[in-house]
């Protein structure tokens, strides 16, 4: 089985945390992923830079250019992780744009995804139909998972599609906007969470955008499985070390 189904399984809300590849320094990848195992997030998304990044808000398009700078590229964000399952047990996603995967080889990309133990891949801008037609079948045969994004304007007959073509868990956007951009979870969007839950998709959904401490988090996993933190963990990393990990999912967690 995929471990972000084996993970799914288990009886307790996730943490998953989003960093981007290459920030702050461009040898920190591997030593936050082992921090961010160390210290007891359930899922991690790794994100690939991407010098448009188009549903990521300033914070994380910051990180990205950084990296891109430092000298991050999807060959060394391989080479990087290589052994990366010889320490680590958790489920490892990708989070990327289509453009430069294409560019790698959508096969070719998946096929290493595979080598190397990714479990599975969040692609914002690849079409449910393109991948439908093109991509599943290599996914499944890679046991790769494809995540899709649902956002408070995805109609009921996208989602139930969206539903239907997946086999891990659903990335509920929690609004409209990019990455970033909440103080927090009004009626509204809590309203949204609930209906999203009362429509019993039959996979899980892990909420995305807004997420930055205790307080969101509750909120965000009242209804859904789980959480995604990612602006406000690009931040911490911008002012704190690395082996500081630790202090950042207390602020989460308790």
């Amino acid at each position: 089985m995929n471990r972000i189904n084996t993970t799914l399984e288990q009886n307790k809300k996730l943490l998953s945390i989003y960093f981007t590849a290459g920030y702050p320094t461009i040898n920190d990848t591997v030593s936050i992923i082992h921090e961010l195992e160390k210290n007891g997030v359930d899922m991690i998304e790794i994100g690939l830079p991407f010098s448009d990044p188009l549903a990521d808000g300033p914070t994380i398009q910051e990180s990205s250019t950084q990296a891109i700078e430092n000298g991050m590229t999807t060959t060394l964000l391989f080479e990087q992780l290589k052994d990366i399952r010889k320490t680590v047990t958790i489920p490892l996603i990708i989070m990327g744009y289509f453009n430069p995967m294409m560019q790698y080889g959508m096969e070719k990309f998946c096929q290493k995804c595979h080598e190397i133990g990714i479990d599975g891949l969040i692609i914002p801008d690849l079409p449910l139909q393109v991948y439908e037609k093109e991509y599943k079948s290599l996914f499944e045969r890679l046991n790769l998972k494809n995540i899709f994004l649902i956002t408070p304007q995805t109609s009921k007959e996208r989602i139930a599609q969206i539903d239907a073509i997946s086999s891990s868990f659903i990335y509920l956007v929690s609004s409209a906007s990019v990455t970033g951009n909440q103080s927090g979870f009004g009626e509204e969007q809590q309203n949204y969470f609930e209906k999203i839950a009362k429509l019993n998709l039959k996979n899980p959904q892990i909420v995305g955008f807004g997420i930055k401490d205790y307080t969101t988090f509750s909120q965000a996993t009242t209804h859904q499985k789980g959480a995604i933190i990612g602006s406000a963990f690009i931040t911490f990393l911008k002012t704190n070390a690395v082996s500081k990990i630790n202090e950042f999912i207390k602020t989460i967690t308790s």
